[in-house]
This record gives structure tokens, C-alpha cells and sequence, in this order.
């Protein structure tokens, strides 16, 4: 029952090579950071002359950050490269 319960808490960290404790650092990283990127496109539905590009910059970093931090922490064994519509292709070999 605990080995089940840890396991719940443990899986999905450990699938990104990240610790339960980091995997929730990232994760509450990106929350915050979307959570006031959404308030500042509310905003600018309304007023369109703020925060004009400040939802496609969040999302750009975001993923960066995201395919950055994947390709760093990869296995030796699960290769990355870009394709030419600028698509991350992973596979093994």
C-alpha cells in the first residue's frame, strides 16, 4: 500500500529525470507564470493596447524552458533533433 501510494507521487517525476521535490518547483514555475500571463491576456482582451505580446512571449519561454530542460536532462539512449517544420523529433537507438 505505501510502495503503491509513493509510487502515485513518484511516477511522472521520475519519467522527466526530475525528484519529487523539483518536478514540483518547475511545475508550481510554470502555474505561477501562467496564471498571471492569463490575467494580462484578460487584460488585454479588453484593452488591446496592453500586454501585446506578453502571451506569446510567456508561451515561447515556456516552451523553451520545457524542451530545454527535456533535452538536458535526456538519456543517452533517447536522441533529439529538429526537423524541418522546426518539430523536435525524439528516438532511440
Amino acid at each position: 500500500m505505501i510502495k503503491k501510494l509513493k509510487q502515485l507521487f513518484t511516477e511522472h517525476p521520475d519519467s522527466v529525470d526530475e525528484s519529487y521535490l523539483e518536478h514540483t518547483g518547475v511545475a508550481l514555475y510554470f502555474g505561477i507564470t501562467m496564471f498571471y500571463t492569463s490575467l494580462a491576456c484578460f487584460v488585454h482582451a479588453f484593452f488591446p493596447f496592453l500586454f501585446v505580446k506578453t502571451g506569446s512571449q510567456t508561451v515561447t519561454h515556456l516552451y523553451d524552458r520545457m524542451v530545454a530542460s527535456r533535452n538536458r536532462n535526456a538519456k543517452k539512449s533517447i536522441n533529439t533533433e529538429v526537423n524541418n517544420d522546426g518539430q523536435i523529433v525524439e528516438y532511440f537507438i
